[in-house]
This record gives C-alpha cells, structure tokens and sequence, in this order.
C-alpha cells in the first residue's frame, strides 16, 4: 500500500483511499488480511491502534465502526466503508448491490447493529442501551440522508 507522493497530481487515479480497521477485532484482521492480498496500491489499510492523524475522528468512535477516507478527503463509514474498501479488488462488483437504495437500508442497520454488538463484546460498554439509543440515532440520520 502506498501513501501520496508529493509528485502525485491528486488525480483520481493518484487519489490513495486508506481504511482504518481494527486489529483487536479477530473478524476484521482477517478481512484486512484479504483485502491486503487483493487490493491493489490505492487502498492503504491503517490500525486504528498505531494510528495518529488530525483530522480524524476519535479512537473510541474509529473503533466502534469501520472508516475509510478517500483519497479526495470524504470520510465514509460503517457498510459505506466496507463497500468502498472492496472496490479495490477484482470482488468490488460482488458487493455493490448493497449500495442499492432499499437494500442499502437494511443492509446498514444489520452492519450497524454487528458493529455494536463487536463493540461491546471487544470493548466492554457499560451500557447496552446509551449504545442502542446511538445506533438507533445514527439509523434516523442514515434514513433521513437517504430520501433527501
């Protein structure tokens, strides 16, 4: 995987999108580990636990559900991310359908709901329910994003 030169254009072509995962996540190491076998250079895989940038959001938040930054600076996350990271290999076509408008609605309340559960079951939160009010607040804002 590679990062920008300063040579680089910024072309989209040049653009390097970078995945931060979590590498205390059993199931996640090992879907890096593929997509680190099958992406090819503009798909740059961080840990969320080596990694220190600005601009990102914070460690508990990175870890509680997948991010990915495109190589033009937009921060995608959740089944969004995931979607995203796969188009860098030859299997991208494979998961595009569940970017597809009602599909996309269920799909990502079933990642949503996975990605707490991982959360809580890795992390220890205190408490089920202040995770299920976000994941229940974040659902609203994903459905009122998606049929505006």
């Amino acid at each position: 995987m590679r990062a920008l030169s300063p040579g680089d254009t910024g072309d989209k072509i040049n653009m390097t999108d970078t995945l931060y995962y979590d590498s205390h996540c059993p199931l996640c190491d090992k879907e890096v580990a593929r997509l680190r076998d099958l992406s090819g250079e503009q798909l740059e895989l961080r840990d969320i636990h080596t990694v220190d940038e600005s601009g990102l959001p914070s460690r508990d938040r990175l870890l509680r559900t997948l991010h990915l930054r495109t190589g033009d600076g937009k921060l995608l996350q959740g089944l969004e991310a995931n979607v995203a990271a796969w188009q860098h290999t030859r299997f991208g076509f494979l998961w595009r359908w569940l970017q597809w408008p009602l599909i996309r609605v269920v799909a990502g309340r079933v990642y949503d709901a996975w990605a707490l559960w991982r959360y809580q079951r890795l992390y220890g939160e205190n408490s089920i329910a202040a995770g299920s009010a976000q994941l229940h607040s974040k659902t609203e804002q994903s459905e009122s994003k998606n049929f505006s």
